[in-house]
């Protein structure tokens, strides 16, 4: 009985645990600026995440690509309009971003 309610104690503390880089992500993306130009589900002044994951699933390295244009910006990808780069967030944040992004 005391392994069983252990073993339930430790699921819920590791569900917990894993449930937390989304939000954390979502927080990030909000406290980052995306939110100005990107929505998730929307085209603000930049494509709807939802449209960004479409673009890139599957695609072995997206999470990479995408956060090194989170970093260094990018031009052409979704229009005319420049995506700026945004050299505030860190290389670990524009990675945590781009697989949130991906999982939109």
């Amino acid at each position: 009985m005391k392994k069983n309610i252990a073993a339930f104690a430790l699921t819920l503390g590791l569900g917990s645990i894993l449930a937390l880089p989304a939000q954390a992500s979502e927080d990030l993306f909000k406290k980052s600026g995306c939110n100005a130009c990107h929505a998730i589900d929307k085209k603000v002044l930049g494509p709807a995440f939802k449209d960004v994951s479409a673009k890139y699933k599957g695609k072995k390295g997206a999470d990479a690509a995408l956060a090194a244009k989170i970093k260094g910006g990018s031009t052409g990808v979704w229009g005319a309009i420049p995506m700026p780069p945004n050299t505030a967030v860190s290389e670990e944040n524009a990675l945590i971003l781009a697989k949130w992004v991906l999982t939109q």
